[in-house]
C-alpha cells in the first residue's frame, strides 16, 4: 500500500517564503490592504485572504515551478488570529562610557489556516 502524497505549495508574503498544505495553520507577517479612496481598509478575524505569489505547486504527480511566480495559481486562507508576537528587546551598551539604551518591539502577525491551493 502506497502513502498518498499531499498537495503543497510554496508562497511568498511579507518578504518570506512559506511551505503550506491544505489545513495548515501558518503565522505570517501582517498583510496590508490596498488604499481605496484615500483610506486603507483593515482585515478582521474570519476574513479570507488570497496569496497570489505562488512559487511552487506539487500535487504528488506533477511539480510546477514559477519564473518567479506561477500565473493563475492561488492559495486561499482564513484569518484565525490577528496579534502581536512577544517583545524583542534591543540593548545598546558601551562599557566605561555611561551609555545604555533599551528598546523593545512587538511584531504584528496573522495566524491563517490554508483553505485551498488552486
Amino acid at each position: 500500500m502506497t502513502a498518498k502524497k499531499e498537495e503543497f505549495a510554496i508562497i511568498e508574503t511579507g518578504g518570506k517564503q512559506y511551505l503550506v498544505k491544505e489545513g495548515d495553520v501558518v503565522r505570517v507577517e501582517k498583510i496590508k490592504l490596498p488604499v481605496v479612496d484615500g483610506k486603507r481598509a483593515a482585515h478582521k478575524e474570519g476574513d479570507t485572504v488570497v496569496f497570489d505569489k505562488v512559487l511552487v505547486v506539487d500535487n504528488g504527480k506533477d511539480t510546477t515551478i514559477g519564473e518567479p511566480y506561477i500565473k493563475g495559481a492561488q492559495v486561499s486562507a482564513e484569518i484565525l488570529k490577528i496579534a502581536r508576537a512577544k517583545k524583542v528587546e534591543v540593548v545598546k551598551y558601551k562599557a566605561k562610557s555611561n551609555y545604555f539604551k533599551r528598546r523593545g518591539h512587538r511584531q504584528p502577525y496573522f495566524e491563517v489556516k490554508v483553505a485551498s491551493i488552486k
